[in-house]
């Protein structure tokens, strides 16, 4: 893939990516308060009383916190992958400290809605905050431009896994650091594409792809990244997720089958991580 973010063709969008994203606009779903569209990191909020929409939205933040910490120290230029509205992206600079920080999506109405809901952050600090058009498997990126690359539960929806650890590698400085979170089947778990998408209509539409974690460490060990680590999140992540689906839906509907999945031992919630050399 040439460094040329010119000679990077347009981006093909699934098509279940395309209306979940485009018209019918996630983001502005009720379950996804505040529009940053995570299960959300629920650590620091009490399950045991009823749940806020702060508490919501304080599990969506606390979800990109923990992948940003792990991602590296601050400073340098950051990209996201998969970065919808770019309310991350915000998050990270207010937060974090990168010198500058770019987001990335596929599809063009996200960036459009990212634009206008940060269009005071982009006015005020064009040199520090920018969105591009581009996949996962095609980043319209300099070679060796970022220190950090993190993508936060998008990875289910990306197609080819090796393809976006040759790009991470690619586009990332020596020492550059990588953290994607996101739901994967659990090694080992027996038919887990059959059966998540016999109880979860995301798998069975396509939206969400199933493949088990090991398919991205190796990925990225191939690509040549060094100290890859996966990490279960999902005591973290589940419950929680399940406690706040139940303000909407009766257990036995699908949403609430992401609990279920997670324990049968099917599906888990994971942050992984690896540098380049």
């Amino acid at each position: 893939m040439s460094g040329d973010p010119t000679e990077q063709p347009a981006p093909v969008v699934r098509p279940a990516v395309w209306e979940t994203y485009g018209p019918a606009d996630l983001s502005a779903v009720p379950v996804f308060a505040g529009g940053f569209i995570n299960f959300g990191y629920w650590q620091s909020v009490d399950l045991e009383r009823p749940l806020s929409q702060d508490d919501r939205i304080r599990s969506e933040q606390d979800l990109y916190r923990h992948v940003l910490d792990a991602v590296g120290p601050a400073g340098g230029r950051a990209v996201e992958i998969g970065c919808g509205l770019g309310l991350g992206c915000a998050l990270a600079l207010d937060e974090h400290g990168p010198a500058a920080i770019t987001g990335v999506d596929i599809h063009p109405q996200q960036l459009q809605r990212a634009r206008e809901a940060n269009s005071r952050l982009l006015a005020a600090q064009p040199h520090r905050l920018r969105f591009v058009l581009g996949a996962a498997e095609g980043m319209p990126l300099g070679d060796a431009e970022y220190d950090s690359l993190y993508s936060v539960e998008a990875v289910q929806h990306f197609p080819d896994l090796p393809a976006f650890a040759r790009e991470a590698g690619r586009v990332l400085r020596p020492g550059g650091r990588v953290a994607v979170a996101g739901f994967f089947s659990i090694d080992g778990a027996p038919a887990p594409a059959e059966r998540l998408a016999a109880m979860l209509d995301s798998f069975a539409s396509g939206l969400d792809i199933a493949r088990p974690v090991a398919r991205l460490a190796d990925a990225l060990s191939e690509a040549g990244f060094d100290d890859v680590r996966v990490a279960s999140i999902g005591p973290q992540v589940w419950p929680g997720w399940d406690r706040w689906l139940s303000r909407l839906w009766e257990p036995g509907t699908w949403p609430r089958n992401f609990l279920a999945a997670w324990e049968q031992r099917i599906l888990d919630y994971y942050l992984v991580t690896a540098t380049r050399p």
